[in-house]
């Protein structure tokens, strides 16, 4: 029901429960909060009744173990390279590229994918997502005879196109589902199942395979890995289809229920979007904050061996720590943005602490305490993939009431090109001028995105649509 209806039905039928206005002049507006465990909680406002319902909070834990078992397999090899290379013979370039792959074909597959979320909803694209997702995992399956591992990279890149119908959902679904003073906290929890499967893929792929250990015993390893992600993959694409839904039957807040009666042009929006001034910056300083991320991620573990010989599950759980501490970040900034609606602020000082992060980071890799490594990975960590979910939720502020789904896309594409961009350039650097000058171009970079962040101003439109209504 939109906006209008509900004014018209509201006066004409004031019983009707999801319609319900309260005539009160300014000095006595009042909310007013109801509900039942089945229809969920009513908000009624002075205007008009928006419910929430409690199938939101099912639909947002699908989709955070769906992102989660997707961005798990991101960094499944690059993080046991020096494994991969002594089992399957190939160079340290096709290791990389098992990660890079998710970044090169994101780019062209994410209009049609944004384009396809815009018409068909968050089920189709979901199930299409978590369809190859599975399909991809299980193709690992049989990549692990050791002249087996080009079967295992088409694998890696079904599941990299099944990213396309992921990593502009969490604002999207946030919207849909959740109510105006929720929606910060989902669209991080969302951003959240993407850092969960992250720092899995840190974590698990060098306690499953190890790198001492026959042929045989490794290939077992490998085996043991796949099938493991293959069947959760697969229980998860059951659940999906039986529970997941695309909308709640009535919006959630004033500014959903605008944006729902609005006719969106996908063609226009891409048009409109790059005329924003405030979002094209954005796109700018989200890209080379991520983009960073991505260069660390990938090539994390030729980094910690170059000082620390030997210590391959020591670099996956230096990742683990990173992401842990990201995801504590994108729960305690959702948290602030709820509380605050400080998008611009909030943003920028998030940012600035990454690039504080990043050259802790560099100056504390070389000292011979890995236990030290641990403790700048947690202050990186928390500031720069803490930073992931306000960069979403700023994103729609400054272009609403363009969908969701297209303002994630575009910046998420750019995205990706930054992080190809800074993954070539930082291995690169890694080789010919070592660590130190490539991690020193990587603060250089950040901080060059904290100017740009400081340059957009603070045009936050779907606060005020929301207030307005």
């Amino acid at each position: 029901m939109t906006l209008k209806e509900h004014l018209t039905n509201g006066l004409s039928n004031p019983s009707e429960p999801h319609s319900k206005l309260f005539l009160m002049n300014d000095s006595s507006r009042r909310e007013s909060i109801s509900g039942s465990v089945m229809d969920g909680l009513t908000i009624e406002s002075s205007k008009a009744t928006y419910t929430v319902y409690k199938i939101r909070w099912l639909i947002l834990t699908l989709f955070v173990l769906y992102s989660a078992s997707n961005s798990f397999q991101w960094t499944q090899y690059a993080i046991i390279e020096d494994t991969v290379l002594s089992y399957y013979g190939v160079s340290s370039a096709v290791v990389s590229w098992t990660s890079m792959v998710y970044m090169i074909t994101y780019v062209p597959l994410i209009f049609p994918g944004s384009w396809l979320l815009d018409k068909t909803g968050l089920r189709v694209t979901t199930i299409l997502g978590a369809f190859g997702t599975c399909a991809g995992a299980w193709l690992k399956v049989f990549s692990v005879p050791q002249d087996m591992f080009w079967l295992g990279f088409v694998g890696q890149t079904v599941v990299a196109i099944s990213q396309v119908f992921i990593l502009n959902v969490p604002p999207r679904l946030a919207a849909v589902w959740f109510g105006a003073d929720q929606v910060s906290s989902a669209c991080s929890i969302g951003v959240f199942g993407n850092q969960l499967g992250v720092a899995l893929g840190f974590l698990l792929p060098p306690m499953l395979v190890k790198s001492t250990g026959t042929m045989e015993e490794i290939g077992h390893d490998f085996q043991l890995m796949f099938y493991l992600v293959a069947g959760f993959t697969s229980v998860l694409f059951v659940f999906i289809l039986l529970f997941f839904k695309a909308a709640p039957p009535t919006p959630p807040s004033a500014a959903a229920d605008l944006g729902s009666t609005i006719d969106s042009n996908f063609l226009q929006s891409i048009k409109t979007l790059l005329m924003n001034r405030n979002y094209v910056l954005l796109l700018i300083s989200y890209g080379l904050n991520v983009g960073t991320f991505y260069a660390i991620s990938t090539l994390l573990n030729r980094v910690i061996l170059t000082y620390y010989p030997g210590a391959s599950e020591d670099a996956g759980r230096i990742g683990l720590v990173i992401v842990v501490a990201g995801m504590a970040g994108s729960v305690v900034c959702g948290l602030i943005l709820d509380k605050t609606h400080r998008f611009k602020e909030t943003t920028l000082a998030v940012y600035t602490s990454s690039v504080i992060g990043m050259i802790i980071f560099t100056f504390t890799l070389d000292c011979g305490l890995i236990g030290v490594v641990y403790l700048s990975s947690i202050i990186l960590g928390f500031f720069m993939t803490g930073y992931l979910p306000v960069g979403f939720e700023f994103a729609s502020e400054v272009t609403y009431p363009e969908p969701e789904g297209t303002t994630s896309g575009i910046l998420n594409a750019v995205v990706q090109v930054f992080g190809i961009l800074t993954t070539l350039l930082y291995g690169w650097m890694l080789d010919e001028v070592g660590d130190r000058w490539a991690n020193l171009t990587l603060c250089a970079l950040l901080a060059l995105g904290a100017a740009v962040t400081a340059a957009i101003r603070s045009d936050l439109r779907r606060q005020a649509a929301q207030n307005k209504a």
